[in-house]
This record gives C-alpha cells, structure tokens and sequence, in this order.
C-alpha cells in the first residue's frame, strides 16, 4: 500500500513539473514573438527617420514635387506622434511614390550623398526583412508548441492562442542602388 502511495506522488510530480515546464516555455516563447514584434518595429522605425535625409537631397533636385515631400514629411510625424498600423501603412506607401520620384531624376541617383543614404536604406530594408523573418519564425515555433501533443492540451488549460502569421507584401518595394 505505501509504494503504491509513492509511485502515485512520484507521478503526480512528474506531471506537475512537466506541466510547470511546458507553461514556462510557452511563456517564454509568447514573450520572444513580443520581442521579435517590437524589433521589426525599430527597424521600421529606423527606416523612417532616413526618409527625412532623403527628402532633403530630393528636395534641391524635384523641387516642383515638393506635395509629395511633404507628405512624406507629415506621414512620418504623424507615424511617430501615433505609431499605428494604419500610419505605417500610408508612410509606406508614400516611400514608394518617393522611390519612383527619385529614380525620375538621374542627377539624384548620381549624387554621392543620395548613393550613402540609399545604400544605407537598402541596409535598413536587409534588417527589416531579417526582423520579420526572426518574428515569422518565433510565432512558428510558439504555435507549434500549442499545436503539439501533450503541449496542446497544458496550453488550452492555461489558455494560451495560437497566433496569426503576419503577411508582408514586398512585390511593389524595390530599393535600387
């Protein structure tokens, strides 16, 4: 009767510290699919405040564009008075008519300081591209730890979600050197 007693506590442990694992790593990983969100987001940010350092180059050669410079330029402060979706959305619409704008004008895509400032964006867009691929991967492993067997059912017990993959649509952005 006392082993049998032992064996069921023995066992009643086990499952807890299995449960207490499980929780944990799901936390952990909710917690990287936060971090990874706020890093592409840094990244974007990033982007952003080059804009201005290219709006200023642009401005002595395209100055009969100059709605669409400020519009980027009122965009941007909007984007970082009130970070929204919906702002970020606009801004990146607006840096692909600004990218249009400029290979409009060959005296711009010559000029050394605009050539720094490019190749400095299309290092930007590299990190944001890599930011969301570190992000996509982190909501892949967290789902997956919610999906699987025994996993799934310690995550419906604590409530845990899975989470929805972000779609990015890269085929209109095209940063050329």
């Amino acid at each position: 009767m006392e082993e049998l007693i032992i064996v069921i506590v023995v066992f009643v442990i086990i499952i807890m510290i299995s449960i207490i694992t499980v929780r944990n790593n799901l936390v952990e990983k909710e917690k990287k699919i936060e971090r990874n969100n706020s890093l592409v987001d840094v990244y974007l940010k990033k982007r952003f405040d080059l804009i201005p350092n290219l709006v200023e180059v642009c401005k002595g050669y395209a100055k009969h564009e100059k709605e669409t410079l400020v519009k980027v330029a009122e965009l941007r402060s909007s984007f970082n008075n009130h970070p929204t979706d919906k702002n970020r959305e606009e801004l990146n619409e607006i840096y692909k008519e600004l990218i249009i704008l400029v290979e409009s004008y060959p005296e711009i895509k010559a000029s050394e300081h605009y050539l720094k400032l490019q190749k400095e964006l299309a290092n930007v867009e590299n990190e944001i591209q890599a930011s969301r691929r570190i992000y996509i991967n982190s909501i892949t492993d967290y789902n997956n730890l919610v999906m699987k067997f025994p996993s799934s059912i310690i995550a419906k017990l604590f409530g845990f979600k899975k989470y929805d993959l972000p779609k990015y649509d890269y085929s209109d952005v095209k940063v050329k050197l």
